[in-house]
């Protein structure tokens, strides 16, 4: 059950019951979009890489993720080579573009907002992938996804500490509290379609 309060300590609220049950129904539909994720969140660390390439420490720390993430990106294609799932595109739940359009568009908020919100697509992630790793009928499956939980939590406190390391802590602190009630009222309601963060 998970009626025990959340462990992981940026996000406001842990995930409800209904995703587990909707998420283990459709493990091929979570597959599928879980691929789409890993590209997306790769994409994410390129994107600030080139936009902040005169960050050093930032450059160097998420070239590291976005490598990662294109290795999980691999690693879910072969499990949806193995289920012979065609991978295709699918549609986006409102989450990630609901958390962008809370994102500030003017400097030097921009790069906070977006490594904030960053720290906590990836800490949900985690917590669900932990989920999927706990609740998963297929052993192996259940093995591989807790396998990505360790990167998941590296990854949302790489981003924290970016934050930190280009703002004031208080900031930093104010700005996360705002933008996890976001987060969690996003996901308040269970989106109909499985996907990892509905």
């Amino acid at each position: 059950m998970l009626t025990e309060k959340t462990k992981i300590s940026i996000l406001k609220t842990p995930t409800q019951e209904a995703w587990i049950e909707q998420a283990i129904n459709n493990l091929d539909v979570i597959l599928l979009d879980h691929s789409h994720c890993e590209r997306k969140a790769a994409g994410v660390a390129l994107n600030l890489m080139f936009r902040y390439s005169s960050n050093t420490v930032l450059v160097r720390k998420l070239t590291v993720i976005a490598q990662e993430e294109l290795e999980h990106f691999e690693q879910v294609n072969q499990w949806l080579e193995q289920r012979n799932i065609p991978l295709g595109p699918i549609s986006s739940p409102p989450y990630g573009a609901k958390l962008r359009g809370a994102m500030r568009n003017q400097e030097p908020e921009r790069l906070l907002d977006s490594l904030l919100v960053a720290a906590l697509i990836e800490a949900r992630s985690h917590e669900r992938l932990g989920l999927l790793g706990k609740h998963c009928p297929d052993d192996n499956l259940a093995k591989f996804y807790r396998s990505l939980m360790a990167s998941e939590a590296r990854h949302y406190g790489i981003y924290w500490v970016l934050a930190d390391t280009y703002y004031d802590r208080d900031l930093v602190q104010t700005r996360l509290d705002e933008l996890s009630i976001i987060e969690s009222e996003i996901l308040a309601t269970l989106h109909p379609q499985p996907r990892i963060h509905s």
